[in-house]
Order: structure tokens, then sequence, then C-alpha cells
């Protein structure tokens, strides 16, 4: 084995060398950025490499690695296979005008974000006092405790301290089967203090209006956003078997309105061409993932199967369970915030949308 990897190794390099030495002569002719064809045939060497040797190294890392179960049970809208799914009238123009307008956030790249983690409780997790808005927060829950596993975290934090910015806890205890998502989180003086809390029923397969139309979640959408996360065990094992979340600018969201699934709206700020909240994209079937990295194509993969949800407001596309409370470790996986890159807006298609609802924040709570 060794002796014909390196002999594949000198083969890629003399590959190398005269695709260089070409490169080169055609460049000195049309005057084309050298640096840049270069560094585009090394990155495909380096592909060519990892899928010859790449995946039976990462598979001696990624030992005894099992994907979460599901959060909900079969039918939720999350784990739906949409490969198949009719578009939107209005899917190639929603397309192009996002498009005309720069794409995702973080200029046109298609980012990950990392910081939050989903935390795992059991019937042994100690509870915690909880303070919430009041009853007159309707779209809030409001309960008195609280299970906070120790050595936890919030977004972004390695504690529970909150130190700015959303400050996102969410814990998941199958025991009970709940699952907690609250917005600006604080643990001081033995009490959880949060601006908001919704608290899932893992047994229940809510209808399309979810907790409530007009009701919000941690999410702006009204979405559980657990459900929505990927992960680095699931990357490791191979597949997804969900639907992912991602985010645009709120000028690039349709203002004033959201479709089902979504029950709520944040701030958008965008014309009618725009997506509206709870759109769900899908990565076109003719999209060659082959030209991935192996685990970006996992990721690739889920999104042609389940699609993806427009779920809040923001500048980095996608967001990604943080890998401190997972057995797989995204480094270990050669997968990082630039791995989804090459995906541009216009790879896309809008799955169809139904009918609009008008943004009221009259949150009517179902039974």
């Amino acid at each position: 084995m060794k002796i014909m990897k390196s002999l594949f190794i000198f083969t890629l390099g003399v590959m190398l060398g005269m695709g260089v030495a070409f490169t080169g002569y055609k460049l000195h002719k049309s005057h084309i950025d050298f640096a840049q064809k270069a560094h585009h045939l090394k990155d495909h060497v380096a592909i060519a490499l990892n899928r010859a040797f790449g995946s039976k190294v990462r598979a001696a890392k990624m030992e005894h690695v099992a994907a979460p179960a599901a959060y909900f049970p079969p039918g939720s809208p999350w784990t739906q296979d949409i490969s198949h799914a009719p578009l939107d009238p209005q899917s190639s123009e929603i397309i192009k005008w996002l498009a005309d307008e720069g794409g995702w956030g973080n200029n046109n790249k298609m980012h990950i974000d990392f910081s939050l983690r989903v935390l795992q409780a059991d019937a042994t997790t100690p509870n915690v006092r909880f303070q919430g808005p009041g009853p007159g927060s309707v779209d809030s829950d409001q309960l008195s405790t609280i299970p906070l596993p120790r050595g936890g975290g919030l977004e972004g934090q390695t504690d529970y301290k909150c130190q700015g910015g959303d400050c996102h806890l969410i814990v998941v205890d199958r025991s009970h089967s709940k699952l907690y998502e609250a917005y600006q989180a604080n643990y001081t003086d033995n009490v959880l203090t949060a601006s908001f809390i919704a608290v899932w029923d893992l047994n229940r397969l809510y209808p399309p209006s979810g907790r409530g139309d007009q009701c919000t979640s941690a999410d702006a959408a009204g979405f559980p956003i657990a459900s929505l996360l990927f992960d680095a065990d699931e990357i490791a094992t191979g597949s997804i078997n969900h639907a992912i979340r991602f985010t645009l600018p709120n000028q690039r969201i349709r203002a004033h309105v959201f479709v089902h699934p979504a029950t709520h709206a944040g701030a958008p700020r965008g014309p009618v061409p725009a997506p509206p909240i709870g759109a769900r994209f899908r990565l076109k079937a003719s999209y060659d993932v082959s030209q991935l990295m192996p685990e970006a194509q996992v990721v690739a993969r889920a999104m042609q199967k389940y699609g993806m949800f427009l779920a809040d407001g923001g500048n980095i596309t996608l967001t990604a369970q943080n890998d401190a409370d997972t057995k797989a470790k995204y480094a270990d996986l050669d997968f990082d915030s630039h791995s989804l890159y090459s995906l541009k807006v216009t790879d896309f298609e809008v799955v169809d949308l139904g009918t609009p609802i008008h943004l009221t924040y009259n949150c009517v709570r179902n039974p």
C-alpha cells in the first residue's frame, strides 16, 4: 500500500509539474494570472489524493461514532425527503434576484458558524431555578426549573455566563422527551435567566403552524433550532438525515410575511422577489457533489435530499453544532467554516412555498 501510494503521489507530482509548465506557457501568452491557476490545479490534486487515500484514514479515527437520533417523530418537515418536491413557480425569479443582490452574506461565501452547542441532559441532570419573561409573553413558555448539564456552555461561550450576543442555550433531555431552547440566557447566583424560552415535546408531530402561528421561538422563524443543526458525528458517519438551517441578510429576506413551517419572522426588509422566512432551498440534483471534499459532500447530499430552511437574518449562511459535545471533531474530519465556499445561490432552487402568511406578531399558541 505504501509503495502504491508513493507511486501514485509521484505520478501526480509529475502530472502537476507538466500541468504547471503547460499552464505557465499558456499564461505567458494570454496574460492570465498564473498563481491563481496553479492554486486551482493544486486544489484538484489535493482532492484526488484525499479521495484515493483519505477515507481509510478518517474511518480509523471515527470508530464507534453514531449519528444522533431524530428529534421528532417521522412525518415532521425537518426529516421530509423533498428531492422530488415541486418547485415554486417563482423559484427562478427568487434565485436570480438573490444572486443579483449579492447572494449569501459574508461576501457571497457560504460560511459556516460552529458556535451553537446542543447539551445532553438525562434523569440525573440537576435542575436549576429558571426565571424567564412573565405570563404576558405568550410566545415564551412558562417554567420554574430547567435541567442544566454540568460543564456545558451557551452559544459562543465555554460556560453559562452571557458575554454578549444571542447567548442561545439548547438542552435536549431525551429521558423526558423535551427540547429546551432559550434566547439571551445567563446563569448567575444559581438562577438561569433568559428573555425567551421554548420547550418542545419530542414525541409530538407538530402541525404546519408549529407552536402557533405568529409565535416565535429561540429562532426568528419559530423553528426548533436543534433539529436543523448538522454535527461532526453525522459527517463522520457519512449521512445527514434532516434539513439544514440557513440565514440571509435581512435586506435579502421578504418583509412582512412568512411561510409554513415557519410561524414568525424577525426583521426582514427585502422586496417581494426576495425569499420569505420559512423558504426551503434545495441544492440542484444536477450539481456534481463529487467536486467537493468528501466531508463537504455529506452536507451537500443532505441539501439535495432534505433541503435547507431560511430561519433567520444573518451574514453567516449555515449553522452547525459545536463539536464540544460530539465524539467526532471537525479538525479530524478536515471540515471547517470554508468547506462549502464553492456553493453559490445559483446552485439552488426554491421548493414550493405555499401561501405566504402576513406577519402580525399576534401569537396564538396551539393547544
